[in-house]
């Protein structure tokens, strides 16, 4: 019970190697010629003791501990966002960075810096509306040297580097394919959940703006993610004069798939048609997406160079300095046309 833990030391006895070959090995440092064999038989000897690298003496060798921390969100994680931190979890690796995620999802400003800033992190991928200068200023003053902001907003990009999430953009091109499907009026769904609204108030106005370039009806649809809620909003939706009142298409831009299959349903079980009556868009072009009938018209997330331009942000800020705040594109995004307009 009272064994000292081996060392590298330790290891670079068992394997026959030196110490600083144990260091190259387990850093994962490819710049330096080591053979295959060597590094094979420094990983085996460094499992057979039980050898973990120590976190303090990684920070004394390299200035900074290594960590890079994700706060948490409140809002769920789809397929979308969890591929994307699989694949940033992945990038910071590749580049020796260790990637941690942490919870405290409603703390902002001071009070999340100081709680990030306690596990000394060599960065900090924040979502930026969680972000204050006065934040920033804890961050920094701790030693952070990366903060980067998720989900841009004016104020943060000031600030730091921001990477951006264009919402009224997704809403503008699925506006602009139902006017061209033939609808005659616009409709959005705004997510009544805590988290999810503020990016559904985003997408809706780009729905708005669509509708007022082109003088056509546009409502806003607030609505939980229930069956019950949905059904209560067709009712409201029909007595203002909406579907089955009017002869005109509708169109509607339903925040996300999830949205879209849950409007969808309550459509087709209150004898309303997709696309004849309502034409819908979804967002996101999940699996279930092609499998829906009729299947589901969306906008597609591609994310794909997302997590190697965050990690290369951090490598570069880190060793480089923040010389210039920089806006990052996190995706980009296409119109899938299928049956649902």
């Amino acid at each position: 019970m009272s064994a000292k833990p081996p060392t590298s030391l330790d290891v670079a006895r068992e394997a026959g190697v030196s110490q600083a070959t144990v260091s190259y090995v387990l850093n994962n440092r490819s710049d330096m010629r080591i053979s295959d064999e060597t590094r094979s038989r420094v990983r085996e000897a460094a499992d057979r003791l039980g050898y973990v690298p120590h976190a303090g003496a990684r920070t004394l060798r390299t200035g900074h501990s290594g960590l890079v921390l994700v706060p948490l969100v409140d809002i769920p994680y789809g397929p979308l966002a969890v591929g994307l931190m699989e694949g940033l979890d992945r990038e910071l690796s590749r580049l020796g960075y260790t990637m941690i995620q942490y919870g405290a999802r409603r703390l902002k400003g001071v009070a999340a810096a100081r709680a990030w800033a306690g596990l000394r992190p060599v960065a900090v991928l924040a979502p930026a509306d969680r972000l204050t200068r006065q934040a920033v200023n804890v961050l920094r003053a701790a030693g952070v040297k990366a903060v980067i902001g998720i989900g841009g907003v004016a104020r943060s990009a000031e600030m730091v580097s921001t990477m951006t999430m264009d919402h009224e953009a997704i809403g503008a091109t699925a506006a602009d394919h139902l006017l061209a499907r033939g609808s005659r009026t616009l409709a959005a769904v705004v997510p009544a959940e805590d988290g999810l609204r503020d990016m559904g108030v985003l997408r809706a106005a780009g729905v708005r703006r669509v509708a007022a370039a082109h003088g056509v009806p546009y409502t806003q649809v607030g609505l939980a993610f229930s069956e019950a809620a949905a059904a209560a909003a067709l009712d409201a939706w029909r007595g203002a004069g909406g579907v089955g009142q009017a002869r005109a298409k509708h169109g509607v831009f339903a925040y996300n798939d999830d949205y879209a299959m849950l409007l969808m349903a309550v459509l087709a079980d209150n004898g309303v048609s997709v696309p004849g009556d309502v034409a819908v868009v979804g967002c996101d072009d999940l699996p279930l997406a092609r499998l829906l009938r009729p299947r589901l018209t969306t906008v597609r997330l591609d994310v794909t160079t997302a997590p190697a331009v965050l990690a290369q942000t951090v490598e570069e800020i880190v060793k480089n300095g923040e010389t210039t705040r920089r806006p990052l594109a996190l995706w980009s995004h296409t119109l899938v046309e299928r049956d649902s307009t």
